[in-house]
């Protein structure tokens, strides 16, 4: 019968057995640490958020944003090629005829992202043709105590993110009531069970 077990002889001194030179450098590292953001260094790795935002880079993949045309109406066509490329499947789009704009057929009637799924890979910003969904919104930090305060609808996607040109959601022109919403196929209206 082979024995699996290999025996490991343990490296160093008694020193090394106790910890002591290591629990010295830990401390030696935090009072460092503690002194320079005491008396405001330079190296100081914390900073005072919110009144000091750190920085980074304009590429960085922050929350989704959707953004809007030069019309105020919303610039997605839901094609659903973001909801389809997305590995994590954290966006759902529903889709409704646009009685607004005939240049295009169809908006989301839904869009929702997920952002508790979402790896943040930005698949769904380099599939979008029309540059409706974005990731350069700024926002890093996601905070909720609750896991429906991660669930981003169509509305907060769209709420005050536009950077030329901010715009609340209830200011763009979206359907009016459920006849406009529902979604037409060959002139018969679907109409939603009520619940």
């Amino acid at each position: 019968m082979h024995n699996s077990v290999i025996p490991v002889k343990r490296l160093g001194n008694w020193k090394d057995h106790f910890f002591l030179p290591s629990i010295f450098k830990g401390f030696l590292l935090t009072s460092r640490h503690f002194f320079a953001n005491l008396f405001g260094h330079q190296k100081s790795v914390t900073i005072c958020y919110p009144e000091k935002k750190r920085k980074v880079a304009e590429r960085w993949r922050g929350r989704h944003r959707l953004t809007l045309r030069e019309d105020g109406f919303i610039q997605c066509v839901a094609c659903y090629l973001c909801e389809t490329i997305c590995p994590a499947h954290c966006i759902h789009i529903e889709a409704a005829e646009s009685v607004h704009d005939k240049s295009a057929e169809k908006y989301p009637r839904v869009f929702d992202i997920d952002e508790l799924r979402c790896v943040f890979c930005g698949l769904c910003v380099e599939a979008c043709p029309k540059d409706a969904i974005r990731m350069d919104s700024g926002i890093i930090s996601l905070v909720s105590t609750e896991r429906a305060g991660f669930e981003y609808t169509r509305n907060l996607l769209m709420d005050g993110m536009e950077k030329k040109n901010p715009q609340k959601y209830s200011e763009v022109p979206l359907p009016k009531d459920e006849k406009e919403a529902l979604p037409r196929s060959k002139g018969i209206i679907f109409h939603l069970p009520k619940s």
